[in-house]
């Protein structure tokens, strides 16, 4: 049973991989095994995620890219295709929130959100399904959130954009699902909740009104701990989901079922 979650061998690219969940989920491929493409907009940061990988004794490659560029992704890929020799496994894993109403923000906002969290996912599909379905494997775990599905009238936790677009993703995934399983490529997705990240740590974290709403709402009565995001990507990465396909996995401690 073990063998069903090995990665060794695989290599597997991450998107956001600098850090926060990118972060964890690249050092957590290189456990299982895999050696790791790390794309990230922060060259310093990925560089110390390379290190992390590498005393694991698993390769990694780094590429300073923004997701939203097609050319610099279309490289980046191109330079793990190069270094790697192949692409196995995609985690579409950046992504950021923008705080704000349909009432009160701007257009650029907006924009800015849709590019990151959709538009980075088509431009690195784009790019390594074609060598995937050459292959006739591929594993792409697209990570949305639970906000795809639950919203909030916390004023603190009003983000329109995110909520659409992390929807949007689920789209995605349910459409290239259907068309590549014939490939032998899985896509799935995952909808984390709340994670303490650079993204939310000096947001939702610094609030105790919100935490404590958020606390007694929660069935698991506590936001995630660090990794507890792992086994359900690594899952989906795995030969342990090969006839798991367009599927959304909600890992919130069960916040979305009250």
């Amino acid at each position: 049973m073990n063998n069903l979650f090995d990665l060794s061998g695989k290599v597997a690219v991450v998107t956001g991989a600098g850090s926060g969940l990118g972060a964890d989920a690249a050092i957590a491929y290189a456990k299982a095994g895999a050696d790791v493409g790390l794309l990230d907009l922060q060259q310093e940061n990925i560089d110390r995620v390379k290190k992390e990988i590498e005393a694991l004794g698993c390769k990694a490659i780094t590429a300073c890219c923004d997701v939203t560029d097609e050319q610099l992704v279309k490289s980046a890929i191109e330079l793990v295709l190069d270094t790697l020799g192949h692409i196995d496994i995609l985690l579409n894993n950046a992504g950021i929130a923008v705080r704000g109403g349909v009432d009160s923000m701007t257009a650029e906002d907006w924009d800015k959100a849709f590019d990151t969290n959709v538009k980075s996912m088509f431009l690195t599909s784009k790019y390594v399904i074609p060598h995937m379905k050459e292959r006739c494997y591929g594993k792409i775990v697209n990570v949305a959130s639970v906000n795809a599905v639950v919203a909030d009238k916390n004023d603190l936790f009003i983000r329109h954009s995110y909520n659409s677009s992390k929807a949007a993703v689920l789209g995605l995934t349910k459409g290239m699902a259907c068309s590549y399983a014939q490939y032998g490529i899985t896509v799935n997705a995952v909808g984390p909740a709340l994670f303490e990240t650079e993204m939310t740590a000096n947001t939702l974290f610094k609030s105790e009104e919100f935490l404590k709403a958020y606390n007694a709402a929660s069935p698991a009565g506590r936001p995630a701990k660090k990794g507890e995001l792992n086994g359900t990507i690594i899952y989906l990465s795995s030969d342990a989901s090969s006839y798991v396909q367009g599927q959304f996995i909600i890992v919130d401690g069960g916040g979305s079922l009250v």
